[in-house]
């Protein structure tokens, strides 16, 4: 009987532990990541916290037929550049400027074959306004600022803090943005 008594208060001090570990594990990500988003043409769902937590992300709000469309190319080396050093781009399209497909199919294939988009491409979603995504409702709490077109940029430190947001014009390769890059990655 005091064994049963003595294994039961074993389990269910482990079950506690593993609690509290989960629960600090969820407190320690920052806000921003607290998202579960599909990806793009698929059924498979990414929690952000899990596949994000301690890296710099850029998330970009994306659209398939726009003048600013062409940055994917940009954004796709600075991509392959940075991955593996901590960086990640997440892109999001979004129709809330009247330049996105209403087939995630032909946003995918836009992505991928025109433009060889590997990194990580999500599930349309709205960026502004009152009905914006849940994701990005935060960003806008957080700098006080929305998309006012396609391609605009918001900047996410390795430590969880929004760092900057950046407008349509601002290419993924600039001189300045690259060094907001390389101090998300590497923040004193």
């Amino acid at each position: 009987m005091k064994f049963l008594m003595a294994t039961n208060l074993l389990l269910l001090l482990l079950a506690s532990s593993i609690a509290q570990a989960n629960s600090s594990k969820a407190s320690d990500c920052p806000d921003v990541l607290k998202h579960m988003k599909r990806k793009l043409n698929s059924q498979e769902t990414v929690n952000f916290c899990d596949a994000y937590k301690g890296k710099a992300v850029l998330f970009v709000n994306t659209a398939s037929k726009c003048g600013f469309t062409p940055q994917f190319e940009g954004l796709e080396r600075l991509y392959s550049s940075y991955k593996n050093k901590g960086l990640v781009i997440l892109g999001f399209p979004s129709n809330d400027f009247a330049q996105e497909y209403s087939d995630e199919t032909k946003t995918a294939e836009v992505c991928e074959l025109t433009y060889g988009v590997n990194f990580p491409m999500f599930e349309p979603i709205s960026v502004r306004g009152d009905d914006a995504d849940p994701l990005y409702l935060q960003l806008r709490r957080e700098t006080g600022k929305s998309p006012s077109w396609n391609f605009n940029k918001f900047l996410m430190s390795k430590t969880g803090k929004i760092v900057g947001h950046y407008g349509s014009r601002v290419k993924p390769l600039d001189d300045d943005f690259i060094k907001d890059i390389n101090q998300a990655i590497n923040p004193k």
